[in-house]
């Protein structure tokens, strides 16, 4: 009880700005394949079709082609598998978990003025998951160059002692927050580096600003547990009209909501010769939380009977979004021969100011050719430029710096995605295939994703439908163990398999 009550009242203590980077803002400005199980089936090959909510969400005119009244719910269990690798060390894990990835409902209105050209409009509301970010990696292995020192080096070397040191008689818990108070979150890593005597200053003075490691150099065993947890959804507010019944027109209102939970567990250990520190274990939690809006316009045109163009905009994200802390440290030193542990558990919750992001816009072109009764065949293609990418306000100097970094590092990222569809009286059997471009220009740190997709719909006397999909993605990406100092990789090859369910009824 009295470690919750610190946490309470600790938890009103602002410190100045998280280091956000690129990675956060590629987190946010991403999106999978998502939706019903129709749509996945065609690995969301869907800008010039309608007839599917998550249609919709590609190109807001899908919800015009409908010729009654439209509700469908999705259900998908995903299952994600991941090895890594680093330096001598190979892991591997999978975990598993189901959500309702897509709910959403169309109303037809006929237009009754037979002499009008706009024969009908639609109304819609839907909810669709953009992006699941439950995540779980392992990694470990030996490290013959670099140690954890590095980080606190980077950070505390420059930084006066009496600025990352307790106070005589102050708890670990009020210097924490002091210092994250007035100085910032780089101070707060200096000091439990120095605290923990990984940091050794060159002399115990308070103007002091050099500081060497307690850790000596060599080999060191490094442990590294990634496990996040959160998505980012959407809810989406859609009008669309149908012209002279070969132009269709629509447009979505977006809310989006974001809440993705981070948890990393660092540990090394080493015995190399004179070394006065030998283990650390450190513990890093971000929970964000963040709201944003955008929309949507979007065409799809009957060249012929058959044939149909697509054309859709999306605009950028803007988002604001509020990020929270803790940290927790431990090690342990040989003190006069003797194993002594150290351990730093501030038990503050760091919260710092909303800031803002937005996310690039993308546009979507789009060809589909329906043969009649007997299926389909679609193409869609899509670019999006995430050096658009920015942290606002941009007139703030460490965003502007964050700002350049996206601009050289991320790049206009292309995705093609292709699907057919063949009905067999009430069944229907589908498959899809699809590639991204990695965003980044060096497609080491993020590869490209390719995927397939697979499925069948039965038609229980068009009031009743049900869905049935398969897709699998592959993508290898190369994270850093941390941004500053110790930010040697890991080798990831991660795949990610979905098997999803839709309820459909017709009105």
């Amino acid at each position: 009880m009295k470690q919750l009550m610190v946490i309470i009242i600790s938890a009103f203590c602002m410190s100045f700005t998280y280091a956000q980077d690129i990675t956060d803002a590629l987190r946010y400005s991403q999106d999978e394949i998502q939706g019903t199980a129709r749509f996945r089936a065609l690995s969301g090959a869907f800008g010039a079709l309608g007839g599917d909510m998550s249609a919709v969400s590609i190109n807001p005119a899908s919800s015009a082609v409908f010729t009654n009244s439209h509700i469908s719910m999705s259900l998908s269990n995903r299952h994600v598998k991941n090895k890594s690798q680093y330096f001598n060390g190979y892991a591997s894990n999978s975990f598993s978990n189901i959500d309702l990835g897509q709910s959403g409902a169309a109303f037809v209105f006929n237009n009754r003025n037979q002499n009008s050209k706009w024969s009908k409009f639609t109304l819609g509301v839907s909810y669709e998951q953009v992006q699941n970010f439950d995540d779980n990696w392992y990694a470990n292995g030996t490290n013959p160059n670099n140690s954890i020192d590095r980080y606190f080096l980077e950070y505390g070397n420059g930084l006066r002692l009496d600025e990352i040191s307790a106070l005589p008689g102050e708890s670990f818990s009020q210097a924490y927050s002091e210092i994250g108070s007035i100085y910032g979150f780089g101070h707060q890593q200096a000091f439990l580096g120095y605290e923990s005597y990984i940091l050794e200053p060159a002399a115990f003075e308070d103007d002091n600003t050099i500081y060497t490691s307690n850790i000596s150099g060599g080999d060191y065993r490094q442990d590294y547990n990634y496990i996040s947890t959160g998505y980012n959804g959407k809810f989406t507010f859609n009008a669309g009209a149908e012209y002279n019944n070969r132009l269709y027109i629509g447009v979505n209102l977006n809310s989006h909501f974001i809440n993705f939970n981070r948890y990393t567990y660092f540990s090394e250990r080493n015995n190399n010769q004179s070394s006065i520190v030998s283990q650390v274990n450190f513990d890093n939690e971000l929970y964000t939380i963040g709201s944003g809006f955008s929309f949507q316009l979007g065409t799809i045109v009957k060249v012929t009977q058959g044939l149909r163009a697509g054309f859709t905009y999306n605009s950028p994200t803007w988002m604001n979004i509020s990020e929270e802390t803790t940290q927790y440290i431990r090690t342990v030193r040989d003190d006069n021969g003797s194993n002594v542990s150290q351990v730093i558990n501030p038990l503050i919750i760091n919260i710092y100011p909303t800031y803002r992001l937005q996310t690039p816009g993308k546009f979507t072109g789009s060809l589909a050719y329906v043969f009649g009764k007997y299926g389909l065949i679609s193409f869609d293609y899509s670019l999006k430029d995430y050096g658009n990418t920015k942290f606002k306000p941009t007139s703030d100097r460490y965003f502007s710096i964050q700002n350049n970094i996206i601009s050289n590092s991320l790049r206009a990222a292309s995705t093609y995605r292709v699907g057919g569809e063949l009905k067999l009286n009430r069944l229907s059997l589908r498959g899809g295939y699809r590639f991204e471009e990695s965003p980044y220009r060096n497609n080491t740190i993020v590869g490209d994703l390719t995927g397939w997709s697979t499925g069948l719909g039965y038609n229980f006397g068009n009031i009743v439908k049900i869905d049935l999909a398969f897709d699998q993605s592959k993508r290898d990406s190369t994270p850093q163990l941390f941004n500053i100092g110790l930010t040697d990789v890991v080798n990831l090859d991660s795949t990610n398999s979905n098997f999803t369910m839709t309820v459909v009824f017709n009105l």
